[in-house]
């Protein structure tokens, strides 16, 4: 299998398409973005020189709703990689039965050596050059990988600005609360995970049991996943183990994770906090927290990190996908043969397009909910997806990640037809 995400994505249509009853003509639809935008972008930098940036926007699929998806600032993005992305993005919007297709975007920066204002003119410059195919009801961008609320309210402010300074909060979702921003969308990527982990603890007739957890990755969604954790009304989960990208905690007893989320936020590193062994983290070499023996393993941190190489080395009973991509094609056969039950990133790490989907309802209302309703209307959408891919996977023998598939392609083939695309 190659590495090239774009790839990846397309031959996990084609692993389902005759289980999900796919034509030719519906193949063909999904296996290629409808719309692919590559810019160049000047920008005048702090010490007058001019630097011209390379930026994308893959727009996949929009037979169910307007196009969806993340801006990331990378200086690894790629074409492939972010067609791949918008791809995923259609299979997790249909997973979870929103009314949006899929998207994605990306600029080859490393967003760590520009000054704020060289990153507010690199910002702006990237709406300029694709404002024309972005709208609330044709294409909502969102924060990805290094791009947060300040970009996305930059990215707006400028859209308004080149369109009659029309009001639309509505073109970019994962704003500040003051301008339009939904409650509870730092925390949904978890809450979602988190809301499907429990409801796979039930199938799997593991409710009673205390389980132990390891997290790969304990950033934004990692470490709010490991608090949800570690706060469950039920005492059920003891976390042993996190690591970062340049460190791991270890605690057989459990961590304290509001300790050890305080250290990070003050320390940058895991590395050295009390509660516990700590050590630098060497995933390459002699240590890797995938191989821990533990209940759960949470993947929090990049993608392709579960490959064949490694696979059969993984001793947990479920691994949560909170990252975009973390096990590859291969590994996936290598887990299911081993009866390890994974939640696929397109329905475990859905909260966060799933709560964006909620600003974007509350921007067209202008009408604001509470937490609480924003919480328990991603609970209901989150128990219900899970079922409905855990349902399709049994009754197909299959994985869950292509229970998932079969739901999403299915859905999104419905929906051309119905409009006479295929």
């Amino acid at each position: 299998m190659s590495n090239n995400p774009y790839k990846i994505a397309v031959s996990q249509i084609n692993n389902v398409a005759n289980l999900a009853k796919l034509d030719k003509n519906t193949i063909s639809i999904l296996e290629k973005p409808q719309q692919i935008l590559t810019v160049n972008i000047p920008v005048k930098m702090d010490n007058g020189e001019v630097k011209v940036f390379t930026g994308f926007r893959s727009q996949h699929n929009n037979a169910k709703g307007p196009y969806k998806g993340g801006i990331r600032f990378h200086p690894e993005v790629s074409l492939e990689e972010v067609m791949a992305l918008s791809i995923w993005m259609s299979i997790k919007c249909a997973v979870l039965d929103l009314p949006l297709g899929g998207g994605k975007g990306g600029i080859i920066v490393n967003p760590k050596e520009l000054s704020e204002n060289e990153l507010e003119k690199l910002s702006r410059g990237y709406i300029q050059k694709i404002h024309k195919f972005i709208g609330p009801n044709q294409d909502i961008p969102a924060p990805d990988v290094y791009t947060n609320s300040q970009i996305m309210s930059w990215m707006r402010d400028e859209y308004e600005k080149l369109n009659k300074n029309e009001y639309a909060g509505g073109v970019i979702t994962g704003k500040p609360l003051v301008l339009g921003g939904s409650k509870g969308r730092a925390r949904a990527t978890a809450q979602g995970g988190f809301f499907a982990l429990k409801e796979a603890i039930k199938e799997m007739g593991l409710e009673n049991q205390k389980l132990t957890i390891a997290i790969q990755g304990f950033g934004n969604a990692g470490s709010e996943f490991a608090k949800f954790c570690f706060e469950d009304e039920n005492n059920q989960f003891k976390i042993t183990a996190a690591s970062d990208s340049r460190s791991v905690a270890k605690n057989p007893n459990g961590l304290e994770i509001n300790d050890l989320m305080e250290f990070k936020l003050k320390t940058g590193s895991l590395k050295n906090f009390s509660d516990g062994e700590t050590f630098a983290n060497q995933d390459k070499n002699d240590y890797s927290i995938l191989e821990e023996e533990v209940d759960i393993l949470v993947l929090a941190a990049l993608e392709g990190v579960v490959t064949k190489d490694n696979a059969d080395k993984i001793k947990a009973k479920m691994v949560v996908e909170l990252a975009n991509g973390p096990v590859v094609p291969e590994a996936d056969e290598i887990l299911f043969h081993k009866n390890i039950q994974v939640l696929p990133d397109v329905l475990a790490n859905a909260g966060g397009v799933t709560v964006s989907y909620f600003e974007q309802v509350q921007n067209a209302m202008n009408y604001y909910w509470e937490e609480g309703e924003i919480v328990e209307k991603l609970r209901i959408k989150m128990v219900q997806s899970f079922h409905e891919v855990w349902q399709i996977a049994k009754e197909n023998k299959v994985d869950n990640r292509k229970g998932a598939y079969i739901l999403a392609v299915q859905r999104i083939s419905e929906a051309m037809k119905l409009r006479g695309w295929s």
